[in-house]
């Protein structure tokens, strides 16, 4: 008896089993009329399955997650043996081509959720994608970075008490997991109200594409894949540590404004009291200590060598057992 399959349309394109398509989102022009659009690619394999959604550049400057999924259609790891895989490489294609956080209009998309038909810049953006594309996922992953030259050490963001968003953050194995409560107009609260599964990784920093991020991203798409039965992979993605879960994090901030050295690693352990940095000022004549203000684990480091006064610096996660 032949397999009946479900219909899947996108964009106003059907996507037959089997097949796949470059379709865009088209939301607005430039002011010479000329139209940017943002590609939406496609695969659909020929056995239903779940439908799962990779996305980048929801902030134009977080590069690294835009490399990530451009490996992802490179290696055709985008194309499922089972289920639908859904790549969105450059949601915010105008911040994308100026290198810049924000919209044209200095808005802020990932605060402009679920967004408004007539609304700014941001909040169309935020419309369309949830009324075109949303609604086809059950799974999300987005990948940011951290803003500036704050550098976030690999982690992935969820709700420590959604049983099931923190064992797909256990498959994805980053180095740490921390639990990060929904943020109202952000994409992750409209995608949760949506009753939909969504991951964020944060990794690296802005404007920049650091392979260590890179790969770490690369790998937990391969893992997550292999465990919704998606595709398999020949590529050895077996693991070799368990992620360290935090809980509460906060950030510390510079005593004084100056020159600014951290004295340890991003990712490292460390013990409330440590000296972990140091800010001086150009003339020799002040080297102040910076000490942990809390034992746990540094989950993003300001890589800034210039800071104000009251500037993060340091983001710490106090580590608990999960």
């Amino acid at each position: 008896m032949q397999q009946k399959h479900k219909k899947f349309v996108i964009l106003g394109k059907e996507i037959l089993p089997g097949k796949g398509a470059q379709l865009n989102l088209d939301v607005a022009k430039l002011h010479t009329t000329t139209p940017i659009l943002v590609p939406v690619i496609v695969e659909r394999a020929k056995v239903d399955g779940p439908t799962v959604l990779l996305m980048a550049g929801l902030h134009g400057d977080e590069i690294n997650g835009v490399e990530i999924i451009r490996r992802v259609i490179r290696k055709g790891f985008n194309k499922p043996q089972v289920g639908t895989i859904i790549c969105l490489p450059v949601f915010n294609i105008f911040g994308f081509l100026n290198l810049k956080r924000e919209l044209p209009d200095g808005r802020d998309l990932n605060r402009s959720f679920p967004g408004s038909e007539s609304g700014s810049l941001a909040a169309q953006f935020a419309y369309h994608f949830m009324k075109e594309i949303a609604p086809h996922v059950d799974y999300v992953l987005d990948f940011h970075t951290g803003a500036a030259q704050r550098n976030n050490f690999p982690q992935i963001r969820c709700v420590m008490s959604d049983a099931e968003s923190v064992e797909l953050a256990k498959i994805f194995n980053p180095p740490f997991v921390l639990n990060s409560s929904y943020i109202p107009k952000t994409i992750r609260e409209s995608i949760n109200k949506k009753g939909k599964k969504m991951l964020l990784f944060e990794g690296g920093k802005a404007n920049s594409i650091e392979e260590m991020i890179v790969e770490e991203g690369l790998n937990g798409v391969k893992r997550l894949l292999s465990h919704l039965g998606m595709r398999s992979f020949k590529i050895d993605i077996s693991k070799d540590r368990n992620p360290v879960f935090l809980g509460e994090s906060k950030w510390m901030r510079s005593p004084n404004s100056g020159m600014f050295q951290a004295t340890v690693k991003n990712g490292a352990k460390v013990e409330k009291g440590d000296v972990i940095g140091i800010v001086t000022d150009p003339y020799g004549k002040i080297e102040r200590k910076v000490k942990a203000a809390s034992t746990g684990c540094i989950i993003c480091l300001n890589e800034s060598p210039v800071v104000y006064k009251g500037d993060a610096i340091f983001h710490i996660g106090n580590e608990i057992h999960k």
